[in-house]
């Protein structure tokens, strides 16, 4: 991959992270902006993570020095690359990315 296409992947995977980030902030605002009365049906589950906030959140941590750690990780999970992990396993995946400590 070249540089420019690697800057300009690098770019979308910020601009969406901080969409998600953006939706939160935004839902938590709401939240205690002093209606105390709020319905149960307004309460997301949980925010959806997306392959791109995944990615961005994955890039971060190999320039940190831990790509090799989450390589291994992936594998954990059944997939030589991101887009082979099951979105389902997002959460967890990036749960043992947090946990990682010893960047070599």
């Amino acid at each position: 991959m070249s540089k420019m296409s690697e800057m300009a992947a690098t770019i979308e995977d910020l601009r969406s992270a901080a969409a998600v980030i953006n939706e939160a902030a935004n839902w938590l605002a709401k939240q205690f902006s002093g209606d105390e009365t709020v319905p149960e049906e307004t309460i997301p589950a949980e925010l959806v993570l997306t392959l791109e906030a995944v990615r961005a959140v994955l890039a971060n941590k190999s320039r940190a020095g831990f790509t090799a750690q989450i390589r291994s990780l992936l594998q954990k999970y059944g997939a030589d690359k991101l887009s082979g992990i099951d979105p389902a396993n997002y959460k967890a995946l990036l749960a043992d990315v947090e946990g990682l400590t010893d960047a070599t």
